[in-house]
């Protein structure tokens, strides 16, 4: 008697311990599988230090001018600006700065130019940048350049009579100094590359005084070397 009572204890238990099992096993079986997140290809964009030697930019630009000392009118000019910075510290630079502008301006009327004449400036400074305020996401410069600009206003007057030239308000072709006074804003896309909004005073000496005149211009700049 005692021995059966043993044999069907043990069974029981042994019953227990397996539908236990066997829940347990469901159980895992049934909770979802989370995949590990897969690691990043591309790390992080690298911080904005601004300790590159060199900048090089390029972008469009847009100037007005008056292309006669005794026109009453202005001109708009369209054209590129190309520039490069060395920068000799952390704030100062020295740099080279190109300007190419061609538009078309009013002039006094004459029976031998019908329009608007075609008018270019080709212009080279050369002069000093300095970074002002800065952090991640922009940076503000200054900058002030002196230089000569090349004026070509003939290329429409060829059937004008030479005696008639001055009727018409233009300058003659002539190079005469010329500068540059103002600021950018770089908006930074990396470390090495921005995009730049500058606008300028332009002061120039076409004439026989100096006057002053609006130019702005925006492009990419790329800063590249290690100071």
């Amino acid at each position: 008697m005692g021995r059966r009572i043993w044999m069907g204890t043990l069974a029981i238990l042994l019953t227990a311990a397996t539908g236990a099992a066997t829940a347990q096993n469901a159980q895992v079986q049934n909770t979802p599988q989370v995949a590990p997140k897969p690691k990043p290809k591309v790390g992080f964009i690298a911080p904005v230090t601004y300790d590159n030697k060199y900048d090089v930019y390029g972008g469009f630009s847009f100037m007005n001018f008056q292309a006669g000392q005794a026109l009453t009118e202005r001109m708009n000019l369209g054209g590129v600006e190309l520039q490069g910075t060395y920068w000799l510290t952390h704030k100062w630079g020295v740099a080279a700065d190109y300007r190419g502008e061609w538009g078309t301006t009013p002039v006094n009327p004459t029976p031998y130019i019908s329009g608007r004449p075609l008018v270019s400036l080709n212009i080279g400074m050369l002069g000093v940048q300095y970074r002002g305020p800065k952090n991640q996401y922009a940076a503000l410069n200054y900058h002030a350049f002196a230089g000569v600009g090349h004026g070509a206003f003939n290329h429409d007057t060829g059937v004008v009579p030479p005696q008639y030239l001055p009727l018409i308000g233009l300058y003659t072709d002539r190079t005469k100094p010329i500068g540059a006074v103002g600021a950018s804003i770089d908006i930074n896309h990396s470390k090495n590359m921005a995009i730049r909004l500058s606008p300028d005073l332009i002061l120039e000496h076409f004439g026989t005084e100096t006057r002053t005149f609006f130019s702005i211009s925006g492009g990419v700049v790329y800063r590249f070397g290690h100071r």
